[in-house]
């Protein structure tokens, strides 16, 4: 298996392309793959009608649903994608290439905790991922649980608490407090970012930062991936954009994106395998953390956060704290 350190050093960032207060950096590496890729994507799985995703058993688990792949094909399942309905939506713990004909149990965070009555009989994948600030603290959760007992559980009262302070900070008042209704009350303002940018021919990663913060990045295996993700990763990236608003834009130096894929690089790494397909890779240092998923012979998917000094991917609220914590700085 090639180590993340082998994997993004050699990757190039190029940009940023800026839109207000957020930057986006294009990622290339030279093994992605420009072929169709050989896994189905969720949404495509289950708008063809080759794959659902049920609640888990007649009464329903927070933290797991059912995914049935009827395909000839992996489903490829992203890391914050967002469930709705059933019980009550959900996002997905981790990257998952769940294998064909067969029904796999998926690790999940509900992301509506007003809510737990049936809807509609199955999940259907949003448009949208988890925003990254919660992405983020969810991903080194889960990396602290699997250390722990080897599962992949979140700490589901931290989630709840997370979802409750971004809905106050954008004005959000859902009777279920549904993370969906964030999206859906900025829905036109995130479709602005959603236009401003554009994937380039080749790209197979993106980097993001708010201002000169670096917030997240994710990297994949086909470049058509990333093509056909990309609109759902800015809505993500954007959402927390919206959350903090800085008068001026600040130049952003090309050596922002360097230095996070370095960081990334050289931060301790743990394999065990993935409930699909291949091996889930973690890596966690004081400076980032993260998460990959190796199948088939390369890396599908690898996802990375800055944290926060202890290893808790906590910078963004540390760095860009609460406006009655802050002056010059509204959000």
């Amino acid at each position: 298996m090639t180590s993340i350190s082998e994997e993004l050093t050699v990757v190039e960032a190029t940009g940023p392309s800026t839109f207000k207060n957020l930057n986006l950096f294009a990622l290339r590496h030279p093994n992605s793959l420009e072929s169709e890729p050989d896994y189905l994507l969720l949404e495509d799985a289950i708008t063809q009608g080759l794959a659902r995703i049920t609640e888990a058993g007649a009464s329903g688990t927070i933290s797991e649903v059912r995914f049935e792949n009827n395909a000839e094909k992996p489903v490829l399942l992203l890391d914050g994608e967002e469930l709705v309905g059933a019980m009550q939506d959900r996002v997905l713990n981790l990257t998952i290439l769940a294998p064909p004909k067969r029904t796999t149990l998926i690790p999940v965070s509900c992301v509506e905790p007003g809510r737990w009555r049936m809807a509609t009989p199955e999940f259907r994948s949003a448009g949208d991922v988890m925003y990254t600030r919660a992405r983020a603290a969810r991903c080194a959760q889960v990396t602290a649980c699997m250390r722990t007992s080897g599962t992949y559980g979140s700490d589901q009262a931290k989630v709840w608490d997370e979802l409750a302070a971004k809905a106050s900070r954008l004005g959000v008042d859902s009777p279920t407090g549904a993370m969906a209704a964030m999206y859906e009350r900025h829905a036109l303002l995130l479709e602005d970012y959603v236009r401003a940018f554009k994937w380039d021919e080749g790209q197979a990663g993106v980097l993001c930062a708010i201002g000169c913060l670096p917030l997240a990045l994710d990297l994949f295996d086909h470049t058509g991936t990333m093509r056909r993700l990309f609109p759902k990763l800015v809505r993500s990236y954007a959402l927390d954009a919206l959350d903090v608003r800085q008068p001026t834009i600040l130049p952003v130096d090309a050596s922002l994106a360097s230095e996070m894929l370095k960081d990334a690089s050289w931060a301790p790494v743990f394999v065990q395998p993935s409930i699909g397909l291949g091996n889930d890779v973690r890596f966690l240092s004081r400076t980032v953390s993260g998460s990959a998923l190796w199948a088939n012979g390369r890396y599908v998917h690898i996802c990375a956060f800055p944290s926060d000094g202890t290893g808790n991917a906590e910078v963004f609220h540390t760095r860009m704290s609460r406006p009655t914590h802050r002056r010059g700085w509204t959000g």
